[in-house]
């Protein structure tokens, strides 16, 4: 990595800013009431002696502040866990406080879509009162889950983006691996029912039997739920997430077993006041020695219960699949060690691939995939769909389609069907009125969704869904096995841009260049970024468009899958009586699509007011050479379309441009 600055100085992110933006979005969350009241400050500034990690690993692990991120906190608990994660996500080895190379920056690694995504942050931290609001260690001069939060709400947005949240997304996030969600409720109500009938395969969430994890309780990951207030739990309220730690079964003093589960709670206090707290009457069920042992495992904020209580408090767990020094994923069913591992990414388009559920007469329009596997052996399959992220920038606002149901305003309703095909040749509507062979549960508003089965030698059939017809969407297919298996998509004739039935589009392609030395300025974060490219635009008055969203931009990088650099974009506003790169210059951007992703491409949809813009692309660092393609839509309408086509064709030659109307 090179370093982010040429002196003594110490880093300043311009991508995350010590500035409101950086920690509200839309000011929708209890934190909003802490406007004005958040200073920012450096380790060095917050303790005497700061370190990454303390001594005592007890005190290593993370205590929530203010913001409601327990999810990802259980998750950051996984990882100290597991020194080979921990690893991956904060490489060792970075220059700390009282180092002569410190130079108050940090380097995390985490998992999006596919690809491990490198995120930098300054360790500039929020703070009240000269101390730590968010989250924390327990050890008070320890900073590095206080660091990994900034790095994860940069990679969100904003720390208030990182308010509510699944414990499964952050795992797969932190490891590149897989979780599924199980419940430890009985099925039947009527709500069930009303829900089952959404889709037609009818298969509802596992529910979980512990015994099922025993191949692998001592590598898998494990965290508890609650949805509603639980009645022995008497401090916590709804939606809260906790660790379970570890789980084991004890004899008692009758000869009778008991399975008692240790888990931790990311306030970093004890909330139970059951039969296993510290003087309760469990206790008195076991050999005096062995109930002194297990209270000796307690740290702080961590407490047991049997199972009896567990299943009666808690409405869900999340398993987090073990991954092994090696990167491999083992099985939760049965320990065994999925050695294969292929993924393609894809996507749902309107008009063309989104062909909804299989209730629905376009269903056989959505992406289909061959899966061959070569031997018996136990396969798992993921669809794991891209965040509908909502956009905090000054001038950008979300979606319209995503503002109707703001329950589930970041994922569609998903779900992922198979069938064993004979031969490769085969009639596709005769196939599709069989069952499949094998199913998610009904489509579920998701952002993943697992299946695991032992599957024969043969070809299979993957068709990924959603269950609206017309709900656009990215996603990644996933496939682990314990035998050889191979993945290719389909191939169906695609148009060369997504159907729009919203009105008017003028899209225009700019094609250009990252030359090592010239246009290859890196991100935000170097001096050099003012070198990449500027591709200058204008959005014009329009009065019939009053909200939503008005322009798309797409970056797409001419790389091979396999050596992609991170990429983004960023679009300022222009003053016309300024020139375009000096009014840039001064201004932060309006809207952006980052942090830099390792990805073919990258987009962002926003709504515009009236003026000129420009829009950067850069590769996160500077001196990474690449040839790419911005698709730029804009809405329109007929009296505009002529003077539209006269501004996109004025291009600065000094870019390397040259462009495609549509």
């Amino acid at each position: 990595m090179k370093e982010e600055c040429a002196g003594p100085s110490l880093f300043e992110d311009l991508d995350f800013p010590t500035r409101d933006s950086s920690l509200f979005s839309d000011s929708s969350t209890p934190i909003a009431q802490l406007h004005g009241e958040i200073t920012w400050r450096r380790p060095q500034e917050i303790c005497r002696s700061p370190s990454l990690f303390p001594t005592n690993a007890n005190l290593a692990h993370a205590k929530q502040g203010l913001l409601g991120d327990c999810w990802f906190l259980c998750a950051c608990t996984f990882l100290l866990k597991n020194q080979h994660l921990l690893d991956k996500v904060f490489p060792p080895g970075q220059p700390q406080w009282g180092s002569s190379r410190y130079r108050g920056s940090f380097r995390f690694l985490i998992w999006q879509q596919g690809h491990w995504t490198e995120v930098t942050v300054d360790d500039r931290l929020p703070c009240m009162d000269s101390c730590l609001c968010f989250s924390r260690c327990h050890s008070p001069s320890a900073f590095w889950v206080a660091l990994l939060e900034k790095a994860y709400a940069k990679l969100h947005g904003s720390y208030e983006q990182l308010w509510a949240g699944q414990v499964s997304e952050a795992l797969v996030d932190l490891t590149g691996g897989v979780a599924e969600r199980w419940s430890l409720r009985e099925f039947g109500s009527d709500k069930e029912e009303r829900e089952a009938v959404l889709d037609s395969d009818q298969v509802r969430r596992k529910k979980l039997d512990l015994n099922l994890l025993c191949c692998v309780k001592e590598e898998c990951a494990l965290s508890c739920s609650t949805h509603s207030t639980p009645g022995g739990l008497g401090e916590l309220d709804q939606h809260h997430a906790l660790t379970v730690m570890e789980w084991l079964d004890v004899r008692k003093v009758s000869g009778s077993e008991v399975r008692l589960l240790r888990i931790r709670n990311p306030w970093g206090r004890c909330c139970w006041a059951g039969a296993w707290t510290w003087s309760g009457i469990g206790w008195s069920f076991l050999d005096p020695v062995c109930a002194a042992e297990l209270r000796a495992r307690t740290a702080e904020g961590e407490f047991w219960l049997d199972e009896a209580e567990f299943t009666s408090q808690f409405d869900d767990i999340t398993v987090g699949y073990p991954i092994g020094k090696d990167g491999l994923l083992k099985s939760v069913y049965t320990g065994t060690l999925l050695t294969h591992s292929h993924q393609l990414a894809s996507r749902w388009i309107k008009g063309h691939s989104a062909g909804g559920s299989r209730n629905t007469s376009s269903y056989s329009s959505n992406p289909k995939f061959w899966l061959r596997v070569c031997e018996t052996g136990e396969v798992l399959v993921s669809l794991l769909q891209h965040r509908k992220r909502r956009n905090t920038e000054k001038y950008a606002q979300a979606d319209p389609e995503d503002s109707s149901n703001t329950k589930h305003q970041h994922y569609q309703a998903i779900a992922l069907h198979m069938w064993k095909v004979e031969k490769k040749r085969f009639s596709l509507s005769r196939m599709l009125n069989k069952p499949p062979c094998a199913s998610t549960h009904c489509h579920s508003y998701e952002r993943e969704v697992v299946l695991c089965r032992p599957l024969e030698p043969g070809y299979y059939l993957l068709i990924p869904s959603t269950y609206q017809p017309g709900a656009e969407a990215r996603f990644l297919i996933r496939v682990f096995s314990s035998s050889p298996t191979s993945l290719s998509a389909l191939k169906s004739p695609a148009p060369s841009l997504p159907l729009t039935s919203d009105g008017e589009w003028e899209t225009s392609f700019f094609r250009g260049s990252w030359i090592e030395g010239r246009t290859a300025g890196g991100s935000r974060n170097f001096p050099s970024y003012w070198q990449n490219p500027c591709f200058p635009f204008a959005v014009c008055d329009e009065p019939a468009l009053t909200s939503g969203v008005n322009v798309r931009i797409t970056l797409h990088q001419s790389r091979p899958d396999t050596d992609l650099h991170p990429i983004g974009f960023h679009v300022y506003k222009v003053l016309q009586v300024e020139s375009e790169q000096t009014a840039a210059k001064e201004k932060d951007p309006v809207a952006s699509c980052v942090p830099h992703c390792y990805t073919q491409d990258v987009s962002l949809a926003c709504a515009l007011p009236p003026g000129s813009y420009t829009v950067v692309p850069s590769t996160y660092q500077p001196d990474c050479s690449a040839k790419f393609i911005i698709s730029l839509a804009r809405k329109i309408h007929r009296k505009v379309v002529k003077s539209q086509e006269k501004l996109g064709s004025a291009i600065h030659e000094v870019s390397h441009i040259s462009v495609m109307k549509t």
